[in-house]
Protein backbone atom coordinates (compact mmCIF):
# COMPACT_ATOMS: atom_id res chain seq x y z
CA UNK A 1 0.00 0.00 0.00
CA UNK A 2 1.24 3.52 -1.00
CA UNK A 3 1.27 6.35 1.86
CA UNK A 4 -1.27 8.26 -0.51
CA UNK A 5 -3.38 5.51 -0.14
CA UNK A 6 -3.04 4.61 3.53
CA UNK A 7 -4.05 8.59 3.86
CA UNK A 8 -7.33 8.40 1.48
CA UNK A 9 -8.07 5.78 3.24
CA UNK A 10 -8.12 7.22 6.63
CA UNK A 11 -9.56 10.46 5.17
CA UNK A 12 -12.78 8.76 3.72
CA UNK A 13 -13.34 6.47 7.30
CA UNK A 14 -13.45 9.48 9.49
CA UNK A 15 -14.82 11.97 6.64
CA UNK A 16 -12.48 14.19 7.17
CA UNK A 17 -12.46 17.71 5.41
CA UNK A 18 -9.38 19.53 3.53
CA UNK A 19 -9.48 21.95 6.74
CA UNK A 20 -9.73 18.83 9.18
CA UNK A 21 -6.56 17.19 7.49
CA UNK A 22 -4.54 20.59 7.67
CA UNK A 23 -5.55 20.75 11.42
CA UNK A 24 -4.30 17.36 11.52
CA UNK A 25 -0.97 18.04 10.29
CA UNK A 26 -0.67 21.41 12.48
CA UNK A 27 -1.24 18.97 15.54
CA UNK A 28 2.03 17.97 14.63
CA UNK A 29 3.45 20.74 14.01
CA UNK A 30 3.74 20.58 10.50
CA UNK A 31 1.85 23.32 8.35
CA UNK A 32 0.35 22.34 5.44
CA UNK A 33 -1.73 23.55 2.15
CA UNK A 34 -5.04 22.25 1.34
CA UNK A 35 -3.19 22.28 -2.29
CA UNK A 36 -0.81 19.90 -0.66
CA UNK A 37 -3.41 17.63 0.88
CA UNK A 38 -5.27 17.83 -2.07
CA UNK A 39 -2.41 16.97 -4.47
CA UNK A 40 -1.68 13.56 -1.79
CA UNK A 41 -5.61 12.46 -2.41
CA UNK A 42 -5.45 12.33 -6.38
CA UNK A 43 -4.73 9.03 -8.19
CA UNK A 44 -1.61 8.15 -9.43
CA UNK A 45 -2.63 8.71 -12.78
CA UNK A 46 -4.56 12.44 -12.48
CA UNK A 47 -2.57 15.26 -13.52
CA UNK A 48 -0.83 17.17 -10.08
CA UNK A 49 -0.16 13.74 -7.97
CA UNK A 50 2.07 13.98 -5.50
CA UNK A 51 3.67 11.53 -3.71
CA UNK A 52 3.17 11.46 0.06
CA UNK A 53 6.66 10.89 1.71
CA UNK A 54 7.01 8.53 5.02
CA UNK A 55 8.07 11.22 6.66
CA UNK A 56 5.03 13.46 5.90
CA UNK A 57 2.47 10.22 6.80
CA UNK A 58 4.31 9.68 9.74
CA UNK A 59 3.60 13.13 10.97
CA UNK A 60 0.00 12.71 10.08
CA UNK A 61 -0.05 9.46 11.84
CA UNK A 62 1.00 11.54 15.18
CA UNK A 63 -1.17 14.69 14.73
CA UNK A 64 -3.95 11.67 14.21
CA UNK A 65 -2.93 10.29 17.56
CA UNK A 66 -3.10 13.68 19.17
CA UNK A 67 -6.37 14.81 17.45
CA UNK A 68 -7.90 11.40 18.67
CA UNK A 69 -6.04 10.69 22.53
CA UNK A 70 -5.21 14.48 23.32
CA UNK A 71 -1.42 15.83 23.48
CA UNK A 72 1.25 14.06 25.37
CA UNK A 73 2.80 15.85 28.18
CA UNK A 74 6.39 16.84 27.70
CA UNK A 75 8.75 16.37 24.07
CA UNK A 76 7.03 15.30 21.13
CA UNK A 77 8.03 11.95 19.33
CA UNK A 78 10.58 12.07 16.48
CA UNK A 79 8.85 11.97 13.03
CA UNK A 80 9.83 8.82 11.44
CA UNK A 81 11.91 9.54 8.59
CA UNK A 82 11.49 5.40 7.16
CA UNK A 83 7.84 3.98 7.87
CA UNK A 84 6.73 0.12 7.38
CA UNK A 85 3.63 -0.94 7.67
CA UNK A 86 4.68 -2.24 11.76
CA UNK A 87 4.69 1.49 12.39
CA UNK A 88 1.64 2.62 10.57
CA UNK A 89 -0.27 -0.49 12.09
CA UNK A 90 0.86 0.62 15.73
CA UNK A 91 0.29 3.93 15.30
CA UNK A 92 -3.43 3.33 14.23
CA UNK A 93 -3.95 0.96 16.85
CA UNK A 94 -2.40 3.95 19.26
CA UNK A 95 -4.34 6.78 17.87
CA UNK A 96 -8.01 4.49 18.02
CA UNK A 97 -7.01 3.55 21.33
CA UNK A 98 -7.63 -0.14 20.83
CA UNK A 99 -6.53 -3.39 22.63
CA UNK A 100 -5.47 -6.25 20.93
CA UNK A 101 -9.04 -8.12 20.76
CA UNK A 102 -10.41 -4.71 19.75
CA UNK A 103 -7.93 -5.54 16.43
CA UNK A 104 -8.68 -8.89 16.39
CA UNK A 105 -12.55 -7.99 15.99
CA UNK A 106 -11.82 -5.21 13.60
CA UNK A 107 -9.71 -7.88 11.45
CA UNK A 108 -12.41 -10.50 11.42
CA UNK A 109 -15.28 -7.97 10.46
CA UNK A 110 -13.11 -7.22 7.61
CA UNK A 111 -13.19 -11.66 7.07
CA UNK A 112 -9.64 -11.85 8.27
CA UNK A 113 -8.48 -14.65 10.72
CA UNK A 114 -5.67 -13.82 12.85
CA UNK A 115 -4.61 -14.77 16.39
CA UNK A 116 -3.59 -13.03 19.16
CA UNK A 117 0.21 -14.41 18.89
CA UNK A 118 0.16 -13.49 15.28
CA UNK A 119 -0.54 -9.86 16.08
CA UNK A 120 1.62 -9.74 18.39
CA UNK A 121 4.89 -10.20 16.58
CA UNK A 122 3.82 -6.89 14.36
CA UNK A 123 4.33 -4.90 17.51
CA UNK A 124 7.70 -6.33 18.88
CA UNK A 125 10.83 -4.73 18.16
CA UNK A 126 12.52 -5.84 14.82
CA UNK A 127 15.54 -7.63 16.32
CA UNK A 128 13.09 -9.67 18.48
CA UNK A 129 12.87 -13.41 18.05
CA UNK A 130 9.50 -13.42 17.02
CA UNK A 131 9.29 -10.04 15.27
CA UNK A 132 7.33 -10.68 11.94
CA UNK A 133 6.48 -7.80 9.38
CA UNK A 134 3.25 -6.80 8.79
CA UNK A 135 2.22 -7.56 4.92
CA UNK A 136 0.04 -5.51 3.16
CA UNK A 137 -2.91 -7.37 3.32
CA UNK A 138 -3.24 -7.11 6.93
CA UNK A 139 -2.67 -3.51 6.96
CA UNK A 140 -5.80 -3.33 4.29
CA UNK A 141 -7.75 -5.88 6.06
CA UNK A 142 -7.57 -3.69 9.37
CA UNK A 143 -8.38 -0.73 7.68
CA UNK A 144 -11.27 -2.20 6.02
CA UNK A 145 -12.33 -3.67 9.61
CA UNK A 146 -12.37 -0.08 11.31
CA UNK A 147 -13.75 1.17 7.79
CA UNK A 148 -16.66 -1.29 8.25
CA UNK A 149 -16.74 -0.05 12.22
CA UNK A 150 -16.18 3.61 12.01
CA UNK A 151 -18.14 4.39 8.70
CA UNK A 152 -20.91 1.36 7.97
CA UNK A 153 -22.97 3.17 5.55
Amino acid sequence: MTNNDILRRIRYIFDYSDTKMVAIFAMADHPVSREMIADWLKKEEEPGYVQCSDAQLATFLNGLIIERRGKKEGAQPEVEQRLNNNIIFRKLKIALSLQADDVLELLSLAGFKLSKHELSAFFRRPGHKHYRVCKDQVLRNFLQGVQVKYRPS
